[in-house]
């Protein structure tokens, strides 16, 4: 009996936050570092729950903090409309392999964090962009966001699966 190939892991990129004007563009909020590393993949696979479809990438142009991307078969706003909220992932096997001190956020998911001192926070749960910079939301006894920059993380031991953190909660 031939054995199981392993299920593919998906990683998500961004999501269609909902059309972009009359003729089926949608705007596209991108997770990637930088931002229009999106776009570097011309097949995208939307998920909603757990129903995923490829949607080919026909032409895509900055918009703000966003993008307007034209996908194969939207050609109007309503079928730009039924892709609002949906995460657009890629498999792993297409990913660009990671230099030094480089992480995929979907790796660290579910890592314990760790001050340098020792002291556990919790785990990481999700992360949020803001204007200046990405940040690890630390779920533990409370919530914490810590600033996902090189100045604050200090080592990601995937073996122990640990981040450890170099930061102290602001006051106030």
């Amino acid at each position: 009996m031939p054995a199981e190939a392993p299920a593919e892991v998906w990683i998500e990129l961004g999501r269609v936050l909902g059309p972009f004007g009359i003729r089926g563009w949608v705007r596209v909020e991108s997770f990637t570092e930088p931002p229009a590393g999106i776009l570097e993949y011309r097949t995208w696979h939307l998920r909603r729950l757990s129903e995923r479809r490829p949607v080919r990438v026909e032409e895509a142009r900055p918009h703000g903090r966003h993008f307007a991307v034209r996908v194969a078969g939207c050609d109007d706003r309503d079928s730009a409309q039924r892709m609002a909220g949906e995460a657009i992932e890629v498999p792993r096997s297409t990913l660009a392999p990671l230099g030094a001190r480089e992480y995929y956020r979907a790796d660290l998911i579910g890592m314990t964090v760790r001050r340098v001192g020792g002291e556990i926070l919790g785990t990481v749960a999700y992360f949020v962009d803001t204007p200046g910079h990405a940040v690890m939301v630390v779920q533990g006894e409370r919530e914490h966001w810590v600033p996902a920059s090189a100045q604050h993380l200090r080592r990601v031991d995937l073996a122990e699966r640990t981040v450890w953190v170099d930061w102290q909660e602001p006051e106030g």
